[in-house]
């Protein structure tokens, strides 16, 4: 059975941009979740493993006036029967010089002897550092996109590029939106996730542009939305096999990290990259293929014998 994805390409492109609309509304509102790589600032990773309760916490940030108002975040784990239990916590102030957060630890060590240098972990990033990270992160994503039209548009042609390139932005975009809306942490990893994305998302769009064009040249007389149809259904079961294969794997890690190290940064790099895989497939077979047919009925004498 052939999909007729040109001829219904309206409801994938307006579930889009409601996604978009959603996303753009939370950006403005709330903006990103930005940690400290690119806000600045100083987190406290401690490893209460002799027992201890929030208000506890509570009560020895109160006394310190820099932390009076950090983010209090509980690293969860499980016991041996399986039961979840509190590990400790991940602490997120404003960006604090040597001197207090030795003294910030000494106040935590008063209170729990037993926490040790195994036991903690300080970040610090100051304002000249976040922004300059920002800046690179921010020159990587141009020169990738960058490089993927001069590699599309010498391999195939502009319009090939220009709908790959849309549907990127596209991945991109309603990725920084599901971060906006539910909270989640921006840093460096989310980068790295952002990149590995352009990637995969790219890889899968080429195949089935790589597909249309050998039927282009096979079926001349063909109309375009029946070889982009054509095209899409020849690729799909790769597609979605490629993808399920690396969401089994990608659950496999989130729950890994989830459960067994309880990094942040690596769990919220493999939520980008989870979240990802499923935009990019999505956009890869709805979007970017239905508006290069688009593009194409711009130029005159082509895709326009049978109304789409």
């Amino acid at each position: 059975m052939t999909i007729n994805f040109v001829r219904n390409r309206k409801i994938p492109y307006i579930l889009s941009l409601l996604l978009i609309l959603a996303g753009a509304l939370s950006l403005i509102l709330a903006g990103l979740n930005l940690g400290i790589d690119f806000a600045g600032g100083t987190v406290f990773h401690l490893n209460l493993t002799g027992g201890f309760t929030l208000d506890e916490v509570e009560t020895v940030l109160g006394a310190i006036p820099e932390l009076k108002g950090a983010a209090l975040q509980v690293v969860q784990g499980r016991d041996l029967q399986g039961r979840i239990t509190m590990e400790g916590v991940v602490i997120k102030s404003v960006y604090l010089e040597e001197g207090r957060r030795n003294a910030i630890l000494g106040s935590f060590r008063e209170r729990w002897p037993s926490l040790g240098s195994e036991d903690l972990r300080v970040e610090s990033v100051g304002g000249v550092i976040s922004g300059e990270l920002a800046r690179q992160s921010l020159i990587a994503l141009v020169v990738a996109i960058a490089g993927m039209i001069i590699y599309i548009t010498i391999r195939f042609e502009f319009k090939f590029a220009l709908a790959a390139i849309t549907a990127l932005l596209h991945d991109i975009f309603i990725i920084m939106a599901i971060f906006s809306i539910f909270r989640l942490e921006v840093n460096v990893p989310f980068i790295a996730a952002l990149l590995t994305i352009f990637g995969y998302s790219v890889n899968d769009t080429i195949v089935i542009f790589d597909r249309i064009r050998e039927n282009i040249k096979r079926k001349k007389k063909d109309e375009y939305d029946v070889l982009v149809d054509q095209s899409i259904n020849q690729s799909l079961v790769r597609t979605l096999n490629t993808s399920l294969t690396t969401l089994i794997v990608l659950v496999a890690l989130l729950v890994g990290f989830y459960y067994f190290i309880g990094s942040f940064d690596l769990i919220a790099f493999v939520i980008a990259l989870l979240i990802g895989v499923v935009v990019g497939t999505y956009s890869s077979i709805f979007i970017a293929a239905p508006l290069w047919f688009d593009l194409s009925r711009l130029q005159p004498g082509r895709a326009r014998r049978r109304p789409a």
